[in-house]
């Protein structure tokens, strides 16, 4: 136990050389993660485009979106709003595929609700995300965010639509009957 009590051989210099690459170490891992996240994104959305079927299409989907939800951010705090813009038009595009497939493969939301109930749910976070966006990207950047929205708003409400259809039909008005004059 003596020895824990001895002086260090290290000199001073080369502590702080140890300081300094240990630093260096830092650095080049958190390069290798951001790259390493980005082609995490592009391998899923390759996983994405490539699926079929419109059950696992949504589960991907739903792996995705976090994803590009944090490039967003990411590309939103280095300032690059363009970037932004294009990453969540690619996020609609995505419902949009997934969307489609879904109501081409299982057509009765009524009879299969779970991938329609899954997509809704991602396309609600999508919203949310996009909505958040708005608040602080520039004026000059708004419109097009404003239409993935607006695209956004009206999926979701083809999947409330589908998934909660009417089920008695719309009230008829009936003219009043008109007076007889005496």
């Amino acid at each position: 136990m003596f020895w824990r009590n001895a002086p260090s051989r290290k000199s001073s210099g080369s502590r702080a050389w140890s300081g300094h690459f240990s630093l260096l170490l830092v650095a080049a891992c958190l390069c290798c993660a951001s790259v390493g996240g980005t082609d995490k994104l592009k391998e899923m959305q390759d996983h994405f485009d490539k699926e079929d079927h419109a059950g696992r299409k949504v589960k991907e989907l739903q792996k995705l979106a976090p994803l590009q939800f944090a490039a967003a951010t990411d590309a939103g705090n280095s300032g690059n709003y363009i970037e932004v813009g294009l990453i969540f038009e690619k996020y609609r595009d995505n419902v949009c595929d997934a969307f489609e497939l879904l109501k081409k493969q299982v057509p009765d939301a009524d009879k299969h609700p779970g991938d329609y109930r899954q997509l809704e749910l991602s396309v609600r976070q999508g919203i949310r995300e996009v909505e958040d966006t708005l608040l602080v990207v520039p004026e000059a950047v708004k419109p097009p965010l404003q239409i993935v929205r607006k695209d956004l708003l009206d999926m979701d409400d083809a999947l409330i639509n589908l998934l909660f259809p009417r089920r008695t039909p719309e009230p008829v008005k009936v003219p009043p009957a008109p007076e007889a004059k005496p």
